[in-house]
């Protein structure tokens, strides 16, 4: 395999010309998760480049990006680095490269949409605790949240659960088609 085979794949995945950026660091001077990533984003892009596939998706960097964008509103060659590290994550999930901390919550969350129509956050907080086998290490912030009224004890439902199954049935498929 030789080292644009991972940079061709991620650029006809992501629909980005990854190839133009020329390292001038914008994405990463503006970046708000910088504290809460192990490569910096300017690198992650420079790796893709280089073909160094495995750091890139076992990188703790492609879950913590917030997707705001502002590194790419701030990319002078228009390349969407946020999509490019949500490409970068379909394709280690796709391959079991998730990092499951931040898979199994963000499966956790959006299965609470769809039943809930929102986050239920008690009912998703409480399935990730018990999947992380780590039940009472911030108790005292969650019921300081409950007692302030931050987070609710039941859930509140949306009332046209139907209309948002159907919304979700609509994204599905239109994610199967591409």
């Amino acid at each position: 395999m030789d080292d644009l085979t991972f940079l061709k794949e991620m650029e006809r995945e992501s629909a980005e010309q990854i190839s133009a950026c020329y390292q001038c660091y914008r994405c990463t001077t503006g970046c708000p998760a910088l504290p809460e990533m192990d490569i910096v984003p300017h690198r992650v892009i420079r790796y893709i480049m280089l073909g160094e596939r495995d750091k890139v998706l076992a990188s703790r960097t492609i879950w913590s990006c917030l997707q705001c964008y502002t590194c790419s509103v701030r990319c002078p060659n228009d390349i969407h680095i946020g999509h490019v590290f949500d490409t970068a994550r379909k394709i280690a999930v796709r391959e079991n490269k998730a990092l499951s901390d931040v898979w199994t919550f963000d499966t956790l969350f959006l299965d609470s949409v769809r039943k809930h129509g929102r986050l239920y956050e008690m009912e998703a907080i409480m399935r990730y605790k018990l999947k992380k086998k780590d039940l009472f290490s911030d108790t005292r912030m969650g019921l300081d949240m409950m007692r302030k009224g931050r987070m609710a004890l039941l859930p509140h439902n949306i009332k046209d659960k139907k209309g948002l199954q159907r919304a979700l049935g609509r994204l599905a498929q239109k994610a199967r088609e591409t």
